[in-house]
């Protein structure tokens, strides 16, 4: 099993340039964050679980959590495990009669999944140190983006990837550009569900 990094919601944030919806994962106890492009209703069930807002009938993420308790199935945690050609894969880890078991899933919804149900993030370390950021290094000293149409997979921390999206790695530098990580505001959602659970670079 790889080696795996305990994370947090930082916060839900907007991109001032094109209004698409970024999430910001930061590493317990240390000052690297993971950006990941998501879509925009997955932003939104986010943000209502984290600010604890009551909603009339359950949403999808609520009715996802109760399933499982109605089946006894314990959630144990959910983790990103991977990022090839820019998307990041995640899973849902759960314990059924004994049994563990790994549900494939988004990780935009395995995210709506863990703040509701409160429990732990993990994010592979290798993925931490290919597309994590560093805020002040990385703000300050972004390489160029490579064009549009030659772009590959994130491979540095000023360039993470999207959740398995379409996004330019030009749009992930101008939104860095407008990042302030010493406000924690937990709003907004993302673009279409198809562009959810992307890196942040370029595509969920």
């Amino acid at each position: 099993m790889p080696k795996m990094i305990e994370v947090v919601i930082d916060s839900v944030r907007v991109s001032l340039t094109n209004q698409q919806r970024i999430v910001i994962l930061r590493e317990v106890d240390n000052d690297r964050y993971l950006p990941i492009w998501i879509g925009p209703y997955e932003a939104e069930a986010i943000t209502i679980a984290l600010q604890e807002v009551e909603v009339a009938r359950p949403q999808t993420h609520d009715l996802l959590k109760n399933i499982f308790g109605i089946l006894n199935a314990h959630l144990q945690r959910v983790e990103v495990i991977s990022l090839r050609d820019e998307v990041f894969y995640g899973n849902i880890i759960a314990e059924v009669n004994g049994k563990p078991l790994e549900i494939d899933s988004r990780p935009s919804d395995a995210l709506a999944l863990a703040v509701r149900a409160h429990i732990p993030i993990l994010v592979s370390a290798e993925i931490m140190d290919s597309a994590g950021i560093i805020p002040e290094q990385d703000t300050q000293n972004a390489p160029e983006p490579p064009p549009a149409a030659s772009q590959g997979p994130s491979s540095s921390p000023a360039q993470p990837a999207i959740e398995g999206g379409e996004e330019r790695l030009s749009v992930f530098e101008d939104f860095l550009s407008n990042l302030d990580l010493d406000r924690l505001p937990g709003n907004e959602e993302d673009e279409d569900e198809d562009d959810e659970d992307k890196p942040k670079k370029k595509k969920p």
